[in-house]
């Protein structure tokens, strides 16, 4: 039999994607501020090179960013929730064993 997962109880679901949002709101901040930056230095170094360049920068870091930002917030919401424990390891026999 399939355990029960944490995050079916809909307290412990609710609480672990309402800290996730706030996770995704601080890193949303967080790529903004990065890419202000770069954008300004860039500018800075480079002067007016091309519109193109500077729409690539923000989109390749915001990017880049949001997307390991929020694929490391779902590995801490399973983690923190103890969803990662809720699992049938049809292999877990043999890994005792030592095979």
């Amino acid at each position: 039999m399939i355990p029960d997962s944490p995050l079916d109880d809909p307290r412990n679901s609710a609480f672990a994607w309402a800290r996730y949002r706030r996770l995704m709101r601080w890193m949303a901040l967080v790529t903004l501020t990065i890419i202000v930056i770069a954008v300004a230095l860039l500018y800075r170094s480079n002067g007016f090179v091309s519109i193109h360049f500077y729409i690539a920068t923000v989109l390749g870091i915001g990017f880049a960013m949001l997307l390991t930002s929020a694929l490391m917030g779902l590995v801490f919401l399973s983690a923190g929730t103890g969803h990662d424990d809720a699992i049938v390891d049809p292999l877990e026999d043999e890994n005792r064993d030592g095979l």
